[in-house]
């Protein structure tokens, strides 16, 4: 029992230095410059993320109403209600990539981006439910444009370019009020720079300064979202659950300063755009902006251990967010996401068997309205879930989750642009219990 102790404890403390390093790593990661790969981006808050993990990513999004995947909980900070499923202190980690073809009648352009995407961890509270806290991705911006001219003879290049993100630091409580019936909420602290530049950039051969403005927003609030879900079982091994999650119009503040300045010209691309001197420098002005009142419903049919399909729509109303002087106004979003997952046999020998697979379907209505035409994006998705050996003393288990998201946004036509892209998404899943004292003989 002394050598079963100390397996225990070994476990323990590697478990969590990977959590920890995995945190430290994360501080790092999310105080770099994000960025999209989407002309979309430059509209409203930029493009955004949603609190999805890549085991519901493979999904195609479905979330609302998951309260489990193949009876162990996995964190889902969509909806809070459902924390009050967690059994074990559930840890999870991931990493985000992108790969962009864009497309317009006359030029295509190809574009990719890394970045860390989430860090989240649920302890079980017994009959208070569980508590959630973590880190996630809220919205970035990434794009581009250009344009050409001349001046005197000399040519020159207007360039738009746009870079930032905001984040979402969240802390949420779930629990099960009566049989079956489970609420929840989430507090956040929304924070971020998102960056607008315009230059004019001239050769470096023609002696003139560029001209850069640089408008600054710098973003944040607290915003609160909930949830509800309902667990109706239908016998032994099926179940079926009935989920609602949404937010108010959340207000935070803005705050925003335009710099002007002169760069000079290079070909080094380590010395390009740095400024020589401000030329102009406004007065820091505040506002409110109002984020987007949203519903989410789902409705998911399990087979315990074996498979799981469901169904997600989505609204958001974007109508009375403060958009910038001379940018178009955004609109309501409507979306649905249909989903599921198989596991051949949890209990057979083959590995193969016990990998969790993934595939779904969403289609969206974006907030974007352009050229009189609506902006839409779908995707189809596919993902798997790995897993790892597990502590036969502790009831340990850990597993890695990939998804990758095939997808199309917008059409060339009336002067758009479309984006097909992939979407990569690869977590680190842990669940063990870790404030549980082991016996000793």
């Amino acid at each position: 029992m002394q050598k079963r102790f100390t397996s225990s404890l070994r476990n323990k403390s590697l478990q969590l230095l990977l959590a920890g390093g995995i945190l430290a790593s994360s501080t790092t990661a999310f105080a770099q410059k994000t960025t999209s790969a989407s002309p979309y981006s430059q509209f409203g808050l930029g493009q955004m993320r949603e609190d999805l993990l890549p085991q519901y990513r493979g999904m195609g999004g479905v979330n609302t109403a998951v309260r489990r995947i193949n009876g162990v909980y996995n964190t889902n900070p969509s909806n809070p209600a459902s924390y009050s499923a967690t059994q074990f202190t559930t840890f999870d980690a991931g990493l985000y990539g992108n790969y962009t073809q864009l497309n317009s009648t006359t030029r295509s352009d190809n574009t990719a981006d890394f970045a860390f995407s989430h860090i989240t961890m649920t302890f079980p509270m017994k009959r208070f439910g569980g508590i959630s806290l973590g880190i996630l991705p809220y919205s970035d911006i990434g794009y581009r444009t250009s344009s050409a001219g001349t001046v005197n003879s000399d040519p020159y290049t207007k360039v738009f370019t746009g870079e930032g993100g905001l984040t979402k630091a969240y802390a949420g409580w779930g629990v099960r009020i009566v049989k079956g019936l489970s609420i929840g909420a989430n507090m956040s602290y929304l924070f971020g720079t998102l960056n607008d530049y315009s230059r004019v950039e001239f050769l470096p051969t023609s002696g003139a300064l560029n001209t850069q403005q640089q408008n600054k927003r710098e973003i944040q609030g607290i915003i609160f979202d909930y949830g509800l879900q309902y667990e109706q079982p239908l016998n032994r091994e099926y179940s079926l659950i009935v989920g609602y999650s949404g937010s108010l119009n959340n207000d935070v503040k803005e705050r925003a300063t335009i710099f002007n300045t002169r760069v000079t010209p290079s070909t080094d691309p380590d010395n390009q755009n740095i400024p020589l001197d401000s030329t102009y420098v406004s007065d820091r002005s505040s506002r409110h902006l109002t984020l987007p009142l949203r519903h989410n419903v789902g409705i998911t049919l399990a087979r315990n251990n074996r498979w799981l399909i469901g169904a997600d729509f989505k609204y958001a109303d974007w109508s009375r967010f403060q958009t910038r002087a001379g940018e178009n106004e955004l609109r309501k979003n409507y979306g649905v996401a249909i989903g599921g997952q198989i596991t051949p046999d949890v209990t057979s020998l083959k590995y193969l068997n016990q990998v969790d697979y993934r595939v779904g379907f969403r289609y969206n209505k974006t907030q974007y309205f352009l050229s009189d035409q609506n902006i839409n994006d779908m995707a189809v998705t596919v993902g798997v879930g790995l897993p790892l050996a597990r502590n036969q003393f502790s009831g340990a288990f850990s597993k890695i989750n990939f998804s990758a998201e095939f997808g199309q946004m917008g059409k060339i036509s009336n002067s758009l642009l479309r984006e097909r892209y992939i979407n990569f998404n690869i977590g680190f899943t842990l669940n063990d219990r870790w404030f549980r004292k082991p016996p000793l003989d």
